[in-house]
This record gives C-alpha cells, structure tokens and sequence, in this order.
C-alpha cells in the first residue's frame, strides 16, 4: 500500500481549508518539526525512569506548576462532569506534593455559558459546520489550537485533561526534566494496525514503535511541544477522519491515534505512567493513582458481582445522565464491589453535595 508523506497529507488538508473554509485556516497552519525530548534510547517502556527524569535533581526542587486545560461543551452531559472535575481540582491543587497551576475549560462551542462564572473558561470555534461528520472529539484539537494561540498560559507546562476525570490526590508534574508524561491505553495499538500508519506515518520518519500507545489525555507536556504538535494534531485527524479505511478502524479512539502520531512526527516520545489513572471497573484499587477516569459503566448485582454488558440491579454510568445533572446522595454499591468503584462514588456525591445550586439544571 502506497504511504502519502506528512507535507503531501498537511498540503492536501489546507488547500480543502483554503478553498472552503478560510477563516479556519488562518490559525491552523503545519509548523516545521522542532527537536523533540526523549530519544528511543531514553523511553520508558512502563513507568520505569529514564536518564533524563533522573535529572529532576537539577532543578533543585523547583517547583514546576502545569496548567489544567480541558476541551468542553455546554451541553448538560458535559456541564455536570465539569463541575464534579473542577471541584476535585479545587480540593487537591493547594496540598503538599500538588504542582497543579491555573485552570481553564476550553469551551469549543463558541459562545459563551452560564459556568463561566463558576469555572475559568475561554471560548473558542467549533469547527465548521459538517466538518466533524458526528465525530464531535474533532473539536478537540482546534479548541487546543485557538487557545494557545489566543491565550496567554503564565505555567510552562499543560495538562490536558478531560471532564469525567476525577483527582484523587495532588498531582506533581511527571513531566519534570522534559519528558512529556502520559498514560498508556491498551487498546491504542499502532503496531497492529502498520498499513494505515504507514499513511501518515512514512517509513522515512522511523519504526511505528516511535509512535507511543497514547491519546491525548491525560498527557502533561511542555506547552513549547504542545504548540508545535496541536497544528499536526488537528491536521492528521481530519485526515484520518477523510480516509475510510482508518475511520473504519479507528472509530471512536481515532483522534487519540491522531495526537500519537503527530507526536511522533514531532519526535516527541512520552514517559508511559500506568499510575497517571485508574478506569473502573477494570482497575480494583485507588492504589497509588492520580486520576479516576469514569469512562466506563459499572454495573453490580446486590452481591457485588460485575455484570458488564447488562444493566445491573447497582449502577453507575455518566450515559445514564445526557440531560441534567447526577442527583446528589447516590446510593453507595452493595458489599464486595471493588474499591476503586466505591471511591467514585463517595467523591462524586461529596461534590455534588457541595457544590452550590447543583439541583437547577445547570
């Protein structure tokens, strides 16, 4: 199979934007490749330490605060989640061991919302209007596009988070000594899927294995980085959305795919942390982790049996809220549910329980 270069797939995406959506173009340009950090011989393959997180000590304890940036809606669904996020966040920024700076929710449905005075937040476009084709997590690399070029971001480093993340314990920044962290999906596999790599991931640039099993988020990186990889990570997703073979295979984790191999074309490799988060219900415990991700359903019979794939007499699953706000006071899961669950559940109603007018439909 024939493999199209970068430059060749970035021209083509322009001229579509020069010719029928000129507005976007004017921020979204490719930028030339920039000397990365974190060569293959200093990549951790887990969560190991590499030679160059080794010289933390350099810094002499220097505190290096990250910004926390999310890409949002205002539909109720993602109003709730943010809500429960920013409260978290607010909780844990200022205890010892925290590195969290300044936060912002990047609302991509340009215009403003009634949080705005609850939550910092800037607004930015969505993009045009068809452009997405349903898949609306396209709006994700063009919001990071417009606020960094618009925003001005006093923290040297970003995290980029998602609103159905939950902080459980001050975060410092992973990133320190350069290397951008993140964490590692299992089922971001671009070794697996070479032929369509290869179409935006030529030969010439290096092995697939450069390309890190990573999505976007949670990943704390330079905001230097950020700025060059965001333009490419905008780019190779419209792209990959416009090629039916890989909008086949990727689906819905294919703007994640989308930000791996911009990365990776930026020569920027990240530092793998499996202790970034925990996704109930596969992972049991809290354990040393960061972040709860409730990406996930979790469904329990009244013995505390996982039922996955059928509603169980015990839920709980952010779908089953698209039009309002969870209610406060969620019943706790029965005896035997693992633990990882039962935390989620204790943190989201203390904020529910303490965050002012939760009960207006906000």
């Amino acid at each position: 199979m024939a493999s199209a270069s970068p430059l060749f797939l970035v021209f083509l995406s322009l001229g579509f934007f020069f010719a029928t959506y000129n507005l976007l173009t004017l921020v979204v340009r490719q930028r030339s490749d920039g000397p990365g950090f974190g060569g293959a011989s200093a990549r951790d393959p887990v969560v190991g330490m590499p030679e160059g997180r080794k010289m933390a000590a350099a810094f002499g304890g220097k505190r290096m605060p990250f910004h926390v940036a999310l890409t949002a809606t205002d539909a109720p669904y993602s109003r709730w989640q943010c809500r429960i996020m920013y409260y978290w966040y607010k909780q844990v920024r200022g205890l010892p061991g925290s590195e969290m700076g300044g936060f912002t929710r990047i609302l991509h449905n340009g215009r403003e919302d009634h949080l705005m005075e609850e939550i910092p937040t800037v607004v930015v476009d969505p993009l045009p209007a068809g452009l997405d084709r349903g898949y609306i997590v396209l709006n994700r690399p063009w919001a990071f596009v417009q606020w960094l070029e618009k925003t001005t971001i006093e923290e040297d480093y970003i995290l980029m988070a998602e609103p159905d993340h939950v902080f459980v314990k001050p975060l410092p920044n992973l990133a320190r000594g350069g290397l951008p962290a993140a964490f590692p999906f299992f089922y971001i596999k671009p070794t697996e899927h070479v032929n369509i790599i290869r179409k935006f991931y030529p030969e010439e640039k290096g092995e697939v294995t450069n390309i890190d099993p990573i999505g976007n988020s949670p990943v704390i990186i330079k905001k230097s980085d950020l700025e060059k990889i965001a333009p490419t990570w905008l780019n190779i997703s419209l792209s990959m959305k416009d090629d039916p073979e890989t909008d086949k295979a990727f689906g819905w984790v294919l703007e994640m795919y989308a930000y791996a191999v911009a990365s990776a074309l930026h020569k920027v490799q990240h530092v793998l942390r499996k202790d970034f988060m925990i996704q109930p219900p596969w992972d049991l415990k809290v354990g040393n982790s960061f972040i709860i991700h409730y990406t996930y359903g979790c469904d329990y019979n009244m013995k505390g049996k996982l039922t996955y794939g059928e509603i169980g007499e015990w839920r709980f699953d952010k779908r089953s809220y698209l039009r309002g706000p969870i209610p406060r006071n969620l019943p706790m899961p029965p005896s035997g549910v693992p633990e990882s669950v039962v935390t989620l559940v204790k943190m989201v109603n203390e904020a529910t329980a303490n965050i002012p007018g939760w009960d207006d439909g906000r």
